[in-house]
């Protein structure tokens, strides 16, 4: 800009001279005017002095000080300043005019921050966005935009370095890209991109149990799965039972975790898993499991106690007898049935176990062995199956009775009485 010199209206002659002190001031700085008398003959006068901008007087008015000084010059506050002074004989003195241009500095340096700091903040909380330039006068516009697209979310227009845009209940959808914008006339400058999230504690877990069959049984593998389905990443599961912790797993991208477990006679009982991602822990309803030792396992040890010692008291050739006798009444009991091959096992299915289990029933596990005496092969085929209160007697009794023969032409071999061997089922 120009600081131009024109002269005042009714100027007889010019004996005052406006000095303007920056002459080229921008936004924000002050500007010091002096009123100078350079042709004062006498020092003894006095003398009243006003300044004027646009035929408007500034400041106090009359004043006996020569200069006046304004602390903040703007862009509205260009224009034409002149200075008078007056005698105590009312003899009125005018300066020439001065142009005055005030000059805007450009928008710079844009950055969005937030509060609380890192872009992170708690669901429910209080968001902030703060944008700011490191330079620039006069009236600054801003404004906010949320995602990649650029969604205006507000505009303000303020003399100052920085404004705010703030959310004040935080949600998971304002997880999101956000950048501001500024400009004072001269072309807009935008920010980076700064990402937002919104962290999340984890709700209630559920935890689901899943066995093999319907009934779980010792040695069984159980599954224990938990999830939350809701919080922030990363998560760290924690499984119990009986408020005894079994182990942990972590899910770093959601989806859950799991814990697998051999089970045993002291398995038993309650079930429960706990979620954690460092915003809180959540328990999860205790899962019941109840399971028993099978009937089945104890009689059968029980009968193997039972044939050893028939062994070690009886005789070869009672042995011998009583091995052919049960031999007998086993093909003739299966002979009426289908013809003898071998049968595929059940393909396992997993039975879930969630909150109060319904146990259903246990799948029969299939087993065949093939005997050869002499040119003969006979194919015995049994299967175990688990107490019934309709039918225990009956599957007790042919459970013991297989594994007596069994025994018994275990026995046989070792002594080398017979002949006798196994194949593999075909």
């Amino acid at each position: 800009s120009l600081l131009n010199s024109l002269p005042a209206p009714l100027c007889e002659p010019a004996e005052l001279l406006l000095i303007v002190s920056p002459s080229h001031p921008t936004e924000g700085s002050p500007v010091t005017l002096t009123c100078k008398m350079p042709f004062l003959q006498s020092s003894d006068a006095q003398f009243q002095f006003c300044f004027f901008r646009d035929a408007q007087a500034l400041g106090p008015g009359w004043s006996s000080s020569p200069k006046l000084q304004i602390a903040n010059m703007w862009k509205e506050d260009s224009g034409s300043y002149w200075c008078e002074a007056q005698t105590m004989a009312s003899k009125v003195l005018r300066s020439w005019r001065s142009q005055i241009n005030v000059h805007r500095v450009p928008v710079a340096d844009v950055s969005l921050e937030t509060q609380p700091p890192g872009g992170q903040v708690m669901e429910g909380d209080r968001l902030v966005l703060i944008c700011s330039v490191a330079m620039g006068t006069g009236d600054i516009t801003f404004l906010w935009y949320k995602g990649a697209i650029g969604l205006n979310l507000q505009t303000k227009t303020q003399r100052s370095l920085t404004a705010e845009y703030e959310i004040p209940t935080a949600r998971e959808s304002d997880a999101e890209q956000y950048y501001c914008v500024a400009e004072n006339g001269y072309g807009p400058r935008p920010s980076g991109l700064v990402s937002i999230t919104v962290r999340i504690p984890v709700s209630r877990p559920i935890l689901m149990l899943r066995a093999p069959r319907a009934q779980a049984v010792v040695g069984d593998v159980l599954k224990l799965h938990c999830e939350a389905l809701r919080g922030s990443h990363p998560i760290l599961y924690w499984f119990y039972h009986e408020d005894v912790i079994l182990g942990s797993s972590s899910a770093p991208s959601g989806g859950g975790a799991s814990f697998n477990l051999s089970l045993t006679a002291e398995h038993s009982g309650n079930y429960s898993c706990e979620a954690n991602n460092g915003l809180g822990a959540q328990r999860s309803e205790e899962v019941t499991l109840n399971f028993t030792v099978p009937t089945g396992a104890r009689s059968n040890h029980l009968t193997s106690g039972v044939i050893e010692g028939l062994l070690g008291t009886l005789g070869p050739a009672t042995v011998a007898l009583l091995f052919c006798y049960g031999l007998k009444r086993k093909i003739g009991r299966r002979s009426t049935r289908d013809p003898l091959r071998s049968l595929p096992s059940p393909v396992p299915q997993e039975f879930p176990y969630l909150n109060s289990p319904t146990p259903g029933q246990l799948q029969p596990t299939y087993e065949n062995v093939n005997v050869v005496s002499g040119h003969d092969v006979y194919s015995l085929v049994y299967y175990n199956q688990p107490e019934q209160e309709s039918a225990a007697a009956e599957t007790l009794g042919t459970h013991t009775e297989d594994q007596v023969s069994l025994d018994i032409y275990s026995r046989l071999r070792k002594a080398n009485i017979t002949d006798v061997d196994y194949e593999d089922a075909m």
